[in-house]
């Protein structure tokens, strides 16, 4: 019996997924204004990080890793902008969590809910504590790693990811 890892990604989905340029610029627009505004009204929101959420989204399906650094990096320097974040923390954090997602993008089928559950459970995580040691290093900030707490945060953003990228996905072109 061969088990030669060509057999296990023959059947994966190739396509690049194209989106329409109001597409491009409406969503992580709206993400960031959601981000920044509704956390303001709702401490549900407090808990989400939309403007995460959309850039696994687009540098996933998407699958060009120089595109997820151009996603990430636009959606994470807005971010920095529009909250009181020192400028670049969260871009920092945003590009190589889109580098990241569209690398993973080309090597699995990311159409699978429960494959999305878990990249974006993973990719929360490792935008909280890259967000953490930046913190620590960059700001000599002396700040706690609540580990439970972002556990249960990356379950959280995981379930509404999900939910998100389903929404998201009507709005695609498939080419």
């Amino acid at each position: 019996m061969d088990y030669s890892s060509e057999r296990l990604f023959d059947h994966r989905d190739t396509r690049i997924f194209r989106f329409r340029a109001w597409v491009m610029f409406a969503v992580p627009l709206l993400a960031i204004l959601c981000q920044v505004y509704l956390r303001l009204f709702f401490d549900f929101f407090k808990y989400l990080d939309l403007p995460l959420l959309v850039t696994i989204y687009l540098a996933m399906m998407r699958r060009s890793p120089s595109g997820g650094l151009l996603v990430g990096a636009v959606m994470g320097l807005a971010q920095d902008s529009l909250m009181t974040n020192p400028l670049g923390m969260y871009g920092i954090c945003k590009t190589l969590v889109g580098y990241f997602a569209a690398s993973i993008g080309l090597k699995i089928d990311a159409e699978q809910p429960l494959i999305r559950i878990f990249v974006t459970y993973m990719f929360f995580l490792f935008h909280q504590f890259l967000y953490w040691v930046l913190q620590r290093a960059l700001l000599a900030q002396t700040v706690l790693f609540e580990m439970r707490r972002q556990l249960l945060m990356a379950l959280l953003n995981a379930i509404i990811g999900v939910i998100l990228f389903q929404l998201l996905d009507k709005l695609r072109d498939r080419t």
